[in-house]
């Protein structure tokens, strides 16, 4: 009777501890392809997050990965295959992406890593009180669009006018746009916007720009422009243009340089949010979030190949330099 008595009493501290470590899933819908060679280093990002809030992948926690091979297309039916997995929680990496589960599930919780304009978008209904079954952290910040001009100035100081590259019908592409023409002419730049749907229109029209004298380029944070950077890169070194960009990824492409938001940090940071969410709070009252680690990229090979004497107030706000 003892031991029947002491198997009994273990039951429940067996159960509870079962209960603690039950597998919780989390479906992941990434825009990028599998093969984009920034994917892993965000996957990894998340990954380590989820670390340092108890989750192991494979102990207590799953990951399904859904790809949306940068077409807002694909992403559709990937979002439809992850709901159909009954995650727990989901997790959209662009605004593109929560769009495309908002539109499968307004009940399963989504956490976003990177939209550009959540409010503007439809994603949220305010950035303190997101509302709904959503809610994460912003792409970027409508100040940062404000240093591009200088950051172009600085490094290329000949240059008096701007084409900007942009997604004309992107969410947040206005508010870029606004900043970057708020304070253009004070650093003696004018600017005039290129559109960037394909590539049909960037090449004609970064050529017909490159026909003018002291010009240069400002790229700025959309996905078109992600998509179509290698094209940007090369008609910009073809056509001798400084260029500053917004995302290290332009910059180990071979880009000049870059001022923008860590995307890694906030994917280490949206595991912070479903760590809370699966342990019980609302995506709704988990206000969006601004981010709050940023970086400068600099690309000596391509300073060189430009002809450009990058200035030591450059060289010495550079995170990196790759020479």
């Amino acid at each position: 009777m003892k031991i029947i008595g002491g198997a009994a009493a273990g039951w429940p501290l067996a159960a509870r501890a079962q209960q603690r470590e039950r597998m919780r899933r989390i479906g992941m819908l990434m825009f990028s392809a599998a093969d984009d060679p920034d994917s892993p280093a965000r996957v990894a990002a998340f990954a380590q997050g989820l670390q340092e809030f108890g989750w192991t992948i494979g102990r207590n926690v799953r990951v399904d990965y859904r790809w949306g091979a940068n077409n807002e297309e694909s992403a559709r039916p990937a979002a439809a295959e992850l709901v159909a997995l009954m995650p727990d929680i989901l997790v959209a990496t662009t605004g593109s992406t929560a769009r495309a589960l908002q539109q499968v599930t307004r009940t399963v919780p989504i956490v976003f890593t990177g939209a550009l304009d959540p409010v503007g978008g439809g994603l949220v209904a305010s950035l303190a009180r997101p509302g709904g079954n959503i809610t994460g952290f912003a792409g970027i910040e409508y100040g940062i669009s404000a240093k591009w001009p200088e950051l172009l100035k600085q490094i290329a100081p000949n240059v008096t006018r701007a084409a900007v590259v942009r997604d004309p019908i992107a969410a947040g592409g206005g508010g870029q746009m606004g900043a970057i023409q708020a304070v253009a002419p004070s650093f003696g730049l004018e600017v005039s916007p290129i559109d960037a749907r394909d590539a049909g229109e960037i090449e004609p029209a970064i050529r017909a720009f490159a026909r003018g004298s002291n010009g240069g380029l400002i790229v700025t944070q959309n996905v078109l422009a992600q998509l179509h950077r290698k094209l940007i890169i090369a008609l910009a070194a073809r056509h001798q243009l400084p260029a500053v960009y917004p995302l290290r990824l332009f910059i180990t492409d071979g880009g000049l340089v870059s001022y923008g938001a860590v995307p890694t940090d906030n994917y280490r940071r949206a595991a912070g949010y479903v760590d809370r969410i699966l342990k019980g709070e609302k995506p709704a009252d988990l206000p969006v979030q601004a981010p709050t680690k940023y970086e400068t990229v600099l690309n000596m090979k391509t300073a060189k190949a430009l002809g450009l004497q990058v200035p030591d107030v450059v060289r010495l706000r550079a995170d990196e330099i790759i020479e």
